[in-house]
């Protein structure tokens, strides 16, 4: 078996050669292997007899290709990237360079959404389809709820994977937060894999489910109110660089990850997660468990990204723009709000509309306190704090057991 034990072994002829630059090759060295890399790349490109036409084109046009121009079209200055030459919009360092990174918490974030990969087929849906096609299996209340959800989340993770691949990757200037943002977007796929895995399951009419968000009000009026922010700053041709495109940028990232990631998803996800506390619709709820983890963390980056633009511009969070930015939370509240007297006009599942409203009032000051604004609902408390328990990143309570367990789903997925 190749060991690396057996590979640092050396022969003793070698051990007086390396001398003090062991493990280092010498300058020299280093030279003469450029020089005879460099000849050995141009007696490649030399035609020869065997070379067909196609070939000889393939050549001819690679000696005509000018480096430096293409270099120059590369994002950011052609030199070695130091630290302090980093920031988060605006930058001009290369960005194709990784490393040294500057936002480490920006690298952890990547490899704690790597490491806590799912896929929705490991989840177990029989249940749910035995109870759903049951007509005594659910309430109509309940129904209502699944069905709603179902067609806001179906399409509310796609509008999120749009704004990130069409616009926040371009208009961000870290690499370490691109990766994780490249990250994120899979995730946002995963997450609409996993709605079209439960509609599919349970049967239902996708043509009506998928196209909720323009049928139904509630759900339609989350949808455009999220598309308003991403319409200026998707057109190719926008660039950040002054105040008004900055403050636009960090209008979309409020948008997004505050309200869209950040309360638009709180009253579905409690709904659900409540069926499944009850052992209702438990495959669907333990899917949902894994993306609320996935959004939580969704929800953490997009904070510390807002955050860091604050510091490193601190011109741009101005009191026009706090005052935006509060006003952007209260409505999305406001709109949540609705949405949980549409899916819930009756008590049902051991709450209510009036506790929801509560609850997502708590979430909007949570919401205003991380990035730095005055909380709006004053004396709010959380009416459903077994949600806490179920966004805590370290452990999970089963629903199906009262014991705390660790998950461990599909090889990696763990919530260490």
């Amino acid at each position: 078996m190749l060991s690396w034990d057996e590979f640092d072994k050396e022969e003793e002829g070698e051990v007086a050669a390396k001398g003090a630059n062991a493990g280092h090759a010498t300058e020299a060295n280093m030279d003469r292997l450029d020089g005879a890399g460099a000849a050995a790349a141009v007696e490649a490109r030399a035609v020869t007899a065997n070379d067909s036409a196609a070939i000889v084109r393939a050549k001819a046009a690679l000696d005509k290709l000018d480096v430096a121009e293409g270099l120059a079209e590369l994002e950011g200055a052609s030199a070695r990237v130091a630290v302090d030459e980093k920031r988060m919009i605006n930058c001009r360092a290369d960005l194709n360079q990784l490393v040294p990174f500057k936002y480490d918490w920006a690298w952890q974030k990547y490899l704690d959404g790597c490491a806590n990969h799912w896929m929705p087929q490991e989840v177990n849906m029989t249940a749910d389809i035995a109870l759903w096609k049951n007509p005594e299996g659910l309430t109509d209340d309940e129904r209502r709820i699944v069905m709603r959800n179902l067609g806001f989340f179906s399409t509310a993770d796609s509008l999120v994977a749009n704004n990130l691949v069409l616009a926040v990757y371009r208009l961000i200037t870290n690499p370490e937060c691109r990766q994780y943002i490249l990250r994120q977007a899979f995730e946002e796929a995963i997450h609409t894999h996993a709605y079209q895995y439960c509609i599919e399951s349970l049967a239902m009419d996708e043509g009506e489910i998928f196209n909720m968000y323009h049928e139904i009000p509630s759900v339609a009026k989350k949808a455009a109110w999220g598309l308003k922010y991403t319409r200026s700053i998707s057109d190719p041709k926008f660039e950040t660089g002054t105040v008004d495109t900055d403050k636009e940028l960090l209008r979309n990232l409020v948008a997004y990850y505050c309200v869209l990631e950040g309360i638009f998803f709180y009253c579905g996800f409690t709904q659900i997660l409540s069926m499944g506390r009850r052992n209702k619709m438990t495959g669907v709820a333990e899917q949902f468990q894994y993306i609320l983890r996935d959004e939580s963390m969704h929800l953490n980056f997009g904070i510390d990204v807002i955050n860091q633009i604050k510091i490193e511009n601190p011109h741009l969070w101005d009191a026009e723009m706090k005052e935006e930015a509060t006003q952007m939370i209260l409505q999305g509240t406001q709109l949540e709000i609705e949405y949980a007297r549409d899916t819930m006009p009756r008590g049902v599942l051991g709450m209510n509309a009036a506790m929801m409203e509560d609850y997502l009032k708590f979430i909007a000051n949570r919401r205003l306190s991380q990035i730095g604004l005055k909380e709006e609902y004053p004396g709010t408390t959380n009416p459903f704090p077994w949600m806490s328990e179920i966004m805590d990143l370290k452990k999970e309570k089963n629903f199906f057991e009262t014991r705390v367990i660790e998950y461990q789903t599909g090889g990696a997925l763990s919530w260490d």
